[in-house]
């Protein structure tokens, strides 16, 4: 500190952080404990950034179980898919000159019929709606041709691929003929 003209100059001319005098301008030493106000704001700041914490560590942690979760469901499918790819795998490795045609498209048959029958089980519908009404929805319209009667006017006619829904969800529309009346 130094004195010019007779003030006290608080200032220092050094490249010194500047301090915070606890002495007031009448002498008396001010009051340096935070403010009520203060202690409100730094507070509410401690409450916002564990609030921030807590919904960061929810996210991750939600994040995580849903791939868990996924990752279980796939793990149940695939455990009942296994017995119809070790059926898949003996047809596969049939002797042909020892095997007639007709047992090889029984086995496919077979083992086709449980590999359905496990993924219905999980929830995959097939789409057949031969001789059902068109629906655009559910179906894609490849061909059409002439209907007999107009009752039988968008009415599917022939499957050239079948579609799929998975627990209501469409997968994959059903390639279809649809009858077309001309009248």
């Amino acid at each position: 500190m130094s004195e010019e003209n007779g003030y006290v100059n608080d200032v220092e001319t050094s490249d010194a952080e500047p301090t915070i005098d606890p002495v007031g301008a009448d002498g008396v030493a001010a009051d340096v404990a935070p403010s009520a106000s203060d202690r409100q704001l730094a507070d509410e700041r401690d409450r916002y950034l564990r609030l921030a914490a807590e919904y960061d560590n929810f996210r991750k942690r939600t994040t995580r179980e849903r791939q868990e979760a996924h990752l279980r469901g796939q793990g149940d499918m695939l455990k009942g898919m296994i017995d119809a790819l070790d059926d898949l795998a003996r047809f596969a490795h049939v002797d042909p000159a020892s095997t007639d045609a007709k047992t090889v498209v029984d086995g496919v048959a077979m083992v086709e019929k449980k590999l359905m029958k496990t993924l219905a089980g999980h929830g995959l519908e097939v789409i057949d709606p031969v001789d059902h009404p068109f629906d655009p929805a559910r179906h894609e319209a490849v061909m059409t041709e002439p209907a007999a009667t107009p009752e039988e006017d968008h009415v599917v006619a022939r499957v050239f691929q079948q579609g799929y829904l998975f627990n209501g969800q469409l997968l994959r529309p059903a390639r279809v003929v649809v009858k077309q009346w001309n009248g």
